[in-house]
């Protein structure tokens, strides 16, 4: 069943049954309140006539005659009964309407129990017990049907099913409306969720009241679509540029393996080996860089945390020290260190990592002494690393080729690598706002360095 049917029927349900209930109630009071009313004039005739027929000293048919031609109209289709003491009967109305069970009620009256009430059909029966004013006991009993009565009560309920049937089309007629308004929005969003096109650039869910629930609603979707176009581009444009990215590098490793291939000697297999597996875990990295660097690039956020930038870079030193312990590194803070909140970097830490990781390893593979220098340096807005090394130079001409895709300089013949390094080591610094940089000061000592900007 639909929202605005639901809506419909159970408000109208509800609210027509509340209104049946007050009814109902209020009809119930009315009658017990004409029964217990016609009750007390039926109470009040019978002790008039006992009072009467107390006070007078013997009774005559003609009086008795005269006083029912007088009270006939005082209730309709009335029988009045009067007994003595000893349960005879005394006085009787001359209605012919007869009572069927005077005798139950009479053994049910005393000083105990003087009254009792009972229904017969439509009428209204009572029977009193009451001591005159001569001493005597007396009993009476009154049958009689509440004519007026019962006609306010069938009019009563007339008006009130009149109402009710009133208040029933009108009720609908509201729930009608409300549920339509209710839903109109529901119905406009859900019109536009089946018109929506993933592919579409500026297609979002709009609503036309911003604080309601729907509104919340089409503010989930929206978001939940924004992921889903990230994802999307992530996945194209992480698979575009991972591809393009890495046809080279398994070129190499495919060229790497067919040379293999056609090797006899054990000693130049395994060197062959060696080198395969440094080239794989350099693919490796570069795959994860690779991910991430594409991921912040098809606008998705990455994991940032304080990094301490020194704290960062003992721990490669440590970790190279490991791989290549013939190789030394020394870490040099320059003299206006003196807040380590500069030294304190807000990044993603496996990419930062990454970069300078690959410029540690470049130090390694392209030193003639197997010792670089990290130089630290930091103010109140830039944090600045130099990474030096003594070796080959790169000539001014091979320096404009340095940062882009593949290009290896002739410093790097006899080298393993893709050509991708200094590649990834930008691109990761550029997301954060920083730059890199290549001088050398002297005839065989590179600088690379990187500035990093804490604001």
């Amino acid at each position: 069943m639909r929202i605005r049917n639901k809506i419909l029927l159970y408000f109208s349900v509800v609210t027509i049954l509340l209104v049946s209930t007050a009814f109902i109630f209020i009809f119930t009071l009315f009658s017990e309140y004409r029964e217990e009313e016609f009750q007390q004039r039926q109470r009040s005739k019978i002790q008039t006539t006992l009072k009467f027929l107390s006070e007078i000293k013997e009774i005559d048919q003609d009086i008795i005659t005269a006083m029912d031609r007088i009270n006939i109209h005082d209730l309709y289709d009335e029988k009045l009964l009067i007994f003595d003491r000893d349960k005879k009967l005394l006085y009787s109305s001359i209605d012919d309407t007869p009572v069927l069970f005077s005798a139950q009620i009479l053994n049910g009256l005393s000083s105990d129990s003087p009254w009792n009430e009972r229904k017969d059909g439509l009428y209204d029966v009572v029977g009193l017990y009451m001591e005159g004013s001569d001493g005597k006991v007396y009993y009476g009993i009154s049958k009689a049907y509440d004519q007026p009565g019962y006609s306010k009560l069938n009019y009563l309920k007339y008006v009130l099913s009149l109402v009710l049937l009133g208040i029933s089309l009108v009720v609908i007629l509201i729930s009608y409306y409300l549920a339509k308004k209710i839903t109109h929005s529901i119905s406009y969003v859900t019109r536009q969720i089946v018109e929506f096109d993933i592919d579409s650039k500026n297609n979002r869910i709009v609503t036309t009241d911003s604080n309601d629930e729907v509104a919340l609603l089409a503010h989930r979707f929206n978001e939940l679509m924004e992921r889903m176009k990230e994802a999307f581009a992530f996945q194209k444009h992480a698979v575009h540029h991972i591809s393009h990215e890495l046809k080279t590098p398994i070129a190499v490793l495919v060229s790497d393996l067919e040379k293999m291939e056609g090797e006899t000697e054990i000693g130049r297999i395994k060197n062959l080996l060696k080198v395969q597996k440094e080239n794989t875990k350099s693919l490796s990295e570069i795959i994860n860089s690779l991910l991430e660097i594409a991921k912040t690039e098809s606008g998705n956020s990455l994991l940032q945390t304080k990094v301490r930038i020194d704290e960062l870079i003992f721990d490669l030193v440590q970790e190279f020290n490991v791989i290549q312990p013939e190789f030394q590194f020394s870490v040099k803070y320059s003299d206006n260190v003196v807040n380590e909140n500069n030294l304190t970097f807000l990044s993603n830490q496996r990419l930062m990592k990454a970069a300078l990781s690959n410029l540690m390893l470049n130090c390694v593979q392209y030193s003639h002494d197997g010792k670089a220098e990290i130089a630290i340096t930091t103010s109140s807005e830039v944090l600045q690393l130099d990474f030096t090394n003594r070796g080959t130079l790169i000539n001014e001409k091979e320096q404009q080729f340095l940062f882009q895709h593949f290009f290896r300089g002739e410093n790097s013949k006899g080298k393993s690598g893709f050509g991708l390094g200094l590649v990834f080591i930008k691109k990761i610094i550029t997301l954060y706002g920083g730059e890199v940089s290549y001088s050398h000061n002297t005839v065989d000592t590179n600088t690379f360095t990187i500035s990093l900007p804490l604001s």
